[in-house]
C-alpha cells in the first residue's frame, strides 16, 4: 500500500490541531479528539494516522487504476 504523502499537523496555543493536506485544511481537532489523535500519532506513524483521522486513505481502487496498461509507465 503507497504511503499517504501531502499530510502535516500543527498543535495550536489552545490545544486545537490543525490538520493539512498540501498546504489546506483537512480537518481541525479540539479537546479529548486532539488529545486522542496526538497519542496515536507519537506511537505510529504519523502519515498513516493522519490520513486514516481524515478519511483520505486508500480505498481499493487504487490499486486496479494502477495496473491498468494506461497507466503503466
Amino acid at each position: 500500500m503507497p504511503r499517504p504523502e501531502g499530510f502535516s499537523y500543527a498543535e495550536q496555543a489552545d490545544g486545537t490541531v490543525m490538520i493539512t493536506h498540501l498546504g489546506r485544511p483537512a480537518g481541525t481537532l479540539r479537546g479529548a479528539r486532539a488529545e486522542q489523535f496526538l497519542t496515536e500519532v507519537e506511537s505510529g506513524d504519523p502519515r498513516l494516522v493522519v490520513a486514516r483521522w481524515t478519511g483520505n486513505y486508500q480505498r481499493g481502487n487504487e490499486r486496479t487504476a494502477r495496473n491498468h496498461p494506461r497507466n503503466s509507465l
